[in-house]
Order: structure tokens, then sequence, then C-alpha cells
């Protein structure tokens, strides 16, 4: 039991359902269409999520970065569980599109949050200017950010950036990334103490994510240290008994489940909302 009135810690989880990559001959209830990430929106709610991470696809279930398919699923997920989850889209390039487009469909969605891959949406410094008032813009517009980080150098580079004025959030949002997209990645604990080495700097607001079969442990590793956790058939299809799980909720419950036995409360998905609106 912790001391009296010393408050449990609360971290939260994402779910990210789909993934720009898989299809449903990954996985049958894998979500794609407005409809399918509603309902997998609802389900892992209940689950314990704050929060849904989500990927719009084309006619050929390719990845998309579109205005009016996010702004549909937006619409679709809004309508099955009202304002109790945020909903970030996605601004992954994907190899398909460069920094402009990347920054143009958040733009026009105006979504509650987006990811940004920094490796992907400032690949250098010649379009540091554009990228500053994008994100300027963002502040303005109360488009929360959460910056993608592959490797301990990037969360280096972003705080140069923020401490330049690049980045003008005090403690943006970023998600560590546990290993690399790669045929049989398969993530592990140890992973994530680089991004958390003396030296390193300190995001407050940092999540986990992880590929493979360890998801749930190293996410929840993730949790023990104060982080939030982001699970989902995106990077991940299995329980963390071996078993492969029949839905994303799955995922979510096998974390929620590890990190209230450690102690740990889920953060809501208005709690949630809350802190990002005041960055």
């Amino acid at each position: 039991m912790p001391p009296a009135g010393r408050a449990l810690p609360c971290v939260p989880i994402a779910v990210a359902p789909n993934g720009g990559r898989r299809t449903k001959a990954d996985h049958p209830a894998l979500p794609i269409g407005p409809a399918e990430l509603a309902r997998t929106a609802a389900e892992c709610l209940e689950a314990g999520a704050a929060m849904i991470h989500a990927h719009v696809r084309d006619g050929e279930d390719k990845h998309l970065l579109d205005a009016d398919a996010y702004k549909a699923v937006i619409g679709a997920i809004r309508a099955e569980v009202g304002e109790r989850m945020v909903v970030q889209i996605t601004s992954e390039a994907l190899g398909i599109y460069g920094p402009e487009e990347q920054m143009a469909v958040v733009r026009a969605v105006k979504p509650q949050a987006a990811s940004l891959a920094l490796r992907e949406i400032l690949p250098g410094t010649a379009n540091e200017a554009a990228f500053a008032d994008f994100l300027l813009w963002m502040k303005t517009e109360r488009v929360a950010p959460q910056f993608i980080l592959y490797e301990p150098g990037e969360a280096v580079r972003l705080d140069a950036l923020r401490r330049r004025g690049i980045v003008p959030f005090e403690e943006p949002p970023v998600l560590y990334v546990l290993g690399r997209y790669t045929t049989g990645q398969t993530s592990t604990p140890a992973d994530l103490l680089p991004f958390l080495a003396p030296g390193q700097p300190v995001f407050r607001r940092f999540m986990t994510c992880a590929f493979g079969r360890h998801e749930a442990a190293c996410t929840i590793m993730g949790g023990l240290l104060g982080g939030g956790l982001r699970v989902g058939f995106e990077n991940n299809l299995t329980l963390p008994s071996g078993e492969t799980a029949a839905a994303n909720a799955a995922l979510v419950d096998a974390v929620r489940s590890g990190l209230e036995a450690a102690g740990i409360t889920g953060m809501s998905g208005e709690e949630l909302a809350r802190d990002w609106s005041s960055l």
C-alpha cells in the first residue's frame, strides 16, 4: 500500500489498432474503416485505453494520409465514445509522403492530437523554418503533438530543437519505439534503458511501444517508470501467454491488469486530454 495521503501512480494506455502495414490477412479482426475503428475504440475504452492512434487506408487497404478519410474516422469514433478517449491521427510517411504532405494533412484535419515521427517530418535542417511554423500552429490551435523517437539520439535532437525554440513545447509528449519495423522484430524491456540512461533528456510525458510477443513486458516496464503505454495490432498480435489476441482490447486488458497488479492505475481519456491541452 502507498503511504497515507499519497495517490497511486496514474499513466495513460493508448491503443494503436491497425497501423499502416498489416491487413486482415495478418489478423481478421484488424480494424480498417470508420465503423470498425469506432467499434474497436469502444472495446478498448472499456478495457482501459485512454487514447486511440488511428491510421486510415485507401481503397486497396494501403496507407493513406487524407483529411476526409481522417474526418470520417474521427466522426465515427466520437459518435461511439464521445470525448472519453483522445483521438490521435498519424502523420507517418511510410516511404510515401514528404514532410510538406505530412504537415498539410494535420493542418487540414486539425485533430485533437497527431503523432509526428521526427526523422520523417524533419529529416534534415532545410525545412526547419516550415517545421517551426507548423508546430507553432499546432500550439495555437491546441493540437497536441506526440514525437515518435526511434533511438536515443533522436531524443537528444528533439531536446536541442526545443532549446532552440524550433519546438515550442516545454514538455512535449514523446513515444519511445523499442526496435524497428523489421521482419520478425521482437523488442525486449532492456531496449527502453538507453532512452532513460544518465545524460539523456528527460521527457515527463513519455510513452513506450514495442514489437512482438514481449510488448506487454516492455510497455509495463515503461509504466513502472512513470510512462504511458501504447499497445495494439499495429506492432503486435500476441498476448503475454503466447496466444494470438482475439482483438486489440485483449492487449489493452493485459497491460492494464499488469499495471494494476503493481498498484498503478490507468489514466482516463478525459485526464489525458486535460494534461495534453496544457502543452
